[in-house]
């Protein structure tokens, strides 16, 4: 009797167990169906068996005379319906956290977070790229960094690789010593950097070298050189690192003395004049103020008690120097010198986007002026503090730096400005066109002609031998034929797009010309470029100014706040008789007037 009771008990509990299981594939099928968005034989097989069990179940019930109105019905189908729709919503989350990613940084300085250059860069990466790590230490901080890379582009892929294992590989990529780091792009390989324990991944580098290795274009930064310029050659001057970073940048460099040349060359995407000691001759300021004519670029960095001879130049887009110097109170109370600028006011211009109130540092710089010019949009790059912490000093000489109303200047003042003038289009001459251009004879060395100040285009006539010629005209021929020999390049063209650089700016209606004015130029110095905001001021100028808006601006290297508190012994001492007996003797006496409140 009991053997057949306990066999009719195990029975009923193996049946009921298997029956449990219809709802348990059921939910498995679906989840793994809905979150793999792939229904293969697994999820189908367990979807079907699900099914089968749940209707072998419903059917045995419904032959039970008043099923549905016992009480174990009513609480089983209630404890069945709230497990699906857990197992529902436990699923449905899982299926939105695979379908769509989401990640909070609450760091500070948003540490665990790609720059939006970075981001930016990686998300419009049209062919795949691939990231060789040749260590076998494989930092957490560095992963964490590669994840944030590949999170935003399935092109974007990652490897460690053991030098020793794969000697072949490493052979390939020229790896010198364990810890290199290439970029490869279409059999492309560059080197990133070498990390070890002392040298983690460095996101600037990555995303400047992804910038350069998917980069084709060659463009052409020329410096104005044979005023005591700021040198661009590798010498204890002031300017190495500001053109190693722009040569990082996928920038070429070049010396321009327009003493030599008659003009800025055809294939110069912007030409930077920074810091010249002496005055420019005439015939280099004309030849500028030709380049910007026809749509050239002009990153002018100046300094106080200089007098550059750009005057004219500038009169044209509205700007004046002002001689007075900007002294700044914030700069002589960090034990900077009252003529160290800091700034951190802005504008809203993509050389600036996102700097926030960063700082960037200015030693002895000049205020700008800026007027109103028709067809010229300008904007305030860089603002100084307001007034009376920052103001224009005339008196330059006093021992005592003080505000005078009649000859000095309130803050805030303009300590960088951008402006862009837009130009109609700059006619050509073909064959067909009745204009006629004047005779150059083969013995004349040198032929000009006669320019008004008003022409767009200054077309200056020079010998054969000259780099450029001019067209020649039969006296009877009322059409000019320009005839140029094998080697030369007419001036009619200089806005023609050439092979030697993609960027050159074509002839159309939408053709414009940039200028970007400081009133300093020690702020790209050896000693300041890396300082604060100082490299992406620069970098980000010239990547402006040279119109090449779909190159990324320069992003900063993070850095982790030191938060630590620094106090005395003394200071630690209170804390510690606070917390130890001022806190909970406070907590006791609470207590005590409490209690006899209460009693």
């Amino acid at each position: 009797m009991l053997k057949s009771k306990f066999a009719n008990t195990l029975v009923k509990l193996l049946v009921k167990l298997f029956f449990l299981l219809g709802p348990f594939l059921l939910t498995a099928g679906l989840t793994i169906g809905i979150a793999s968005e792939k229904w293969g034989i697994i999820p189908l097989s367990l979807l079907i068996t699900g099914i089968v069990i749940c209707g072998l179940w419903l059917i045995l019930k419904l032959r039970e005379t008043q099923w549905l109105e016992k009480r174990s019905t009513q609480s089983g189908t209630n404890a069945i319906i709230a497990t699906l729709s857990v197992l529902a919503i436990l699923a449905m989350i899982n299926f939105l956290g695979i379908r769509y990613h989401l990640r909070l940084d609450l760091t500070d300085n948003q540490l665990f977070t790609l720059a939006p250059q970075s981001r930016e860069l990686v998300t419009n990466l049209s062919q795949p790229v691939k990231l060789w790590l040749f260590t076998t230490q494989k930092n957490p901080q560095d992963q964490e960094l590669l994840k944030n890379y590949t999170r935003e582009s399935s092109n974007f892929q990652y490897e460690y690789v053991d030098p020793q294992l794969k000697p072949g590989l490493a052979k390939k990529f020229n790896v010198k010593q364990d810890g290199d780091v290439y970029l490869e792009v279409n059999n492309q390989q560059k080197l990133v950097q070498n990390i070890n324990q002392n040298q983690p991944l460095s996101e600037v580098r990555i995303t400047n070298t992804l910038q350069q290795i998917t980069t084709s274009t060659n463009v052409k930064i020329y410096f104005l050189q044979g005023h005591g310029e700021i040198p661009i050659s590798d010498t204890q001057e002031k300017i190495p690192e500001a053109i190693q970073a722009l040569n990082e940048r996928n920038f070429t460099t070049l010396p321009l003395n327009l003493t030599s040349q008659p003009q800025v060359p055809v294939d110069a995407a912007a030409v930077v004049v920074a810091g010249p000691q002496r005055g420019l001759l005439v015939g280099e300021v004309t030849a500028l103020q030709d380049y910007l004519k026809r749509g050239g670029n002009l990153l002018l960095m100046l300094d106080p008690n200089k007098d550059s001879q750009l005057d004219p130049l500038l009169k044209d887009w509205g700007i004046t120097l002002d001689q007075r110097l900007i002294i700044d109170n914030s700069g002589e109370s960090l034990g900077l010198g009252p003529a160290a600028i800091l700034v951190t006011e802005y504008g809203e211009h993509p050389i600036t986007k996102d700097f926030g109130n960063g700082i960037s540092v200015y030693p002895l710089s000049r205020p700008i002026v800026v007027t109103s010019v028709p067809n010229v949009e300008s904007m305030t790059l860089l603002k100084t503090k307001p007034f009376p912490n920052s103001w224009a000093e005339s008196d330059q000489n006093s021992e005592k730096l003080e505000f005078n109303e009649d000859k000095d200047l309130k803050g805030p003042l303009t300590l960088g400005v951008v402006l862009r003038k837009k130009l109609s289009a700059i006619p050509t001459v073909s064959p067909s066109s009745p204009i006629s251009t004047p005779t150059v004879s083969p013995s004349s060395p040198i032929s000009t002609p006669t320019v008004s100040p008003s022409s767009p285009i200054s077309t200056p006539t020079v010998s054969p031998s000259s780099p450029i010629s001019t067209p020649t005209n039969s006296p009877s021929s009322p059409i000019s034929t320009p005839t140029n020999s094998p080697s030369s390049t007419s001036v009619i063209d200089t806005n023609k797009n050439t092979n030697t650089n993609t960027n050159t700016n074509t002839n159309t209606n939408n053709k414009e010309s940039r200028l970007v004015v400081f009133g300093n130029s020690s702020f790209i110095g050896n000693g300041l470029f890396r300082q604060q905001l100082n490299a992406d001021v620069f970098l980000n100028s010239v990547t402006w100014v040279s119109q090449q808006d779909q190159q990324t601006l320069s992003i900063r290297p993070k850095e982790q706040k030191n938060r630590r508190i620094i106090i005395s012994t003394n200071e630690a001492n209170i804390l510690t008789i606070v917390a130890i007996l001022v806190l909970p003797l406070l907590g006791l006496i609470v207590g005590v007037i409490i209690w006899w409140i209460r009693r």
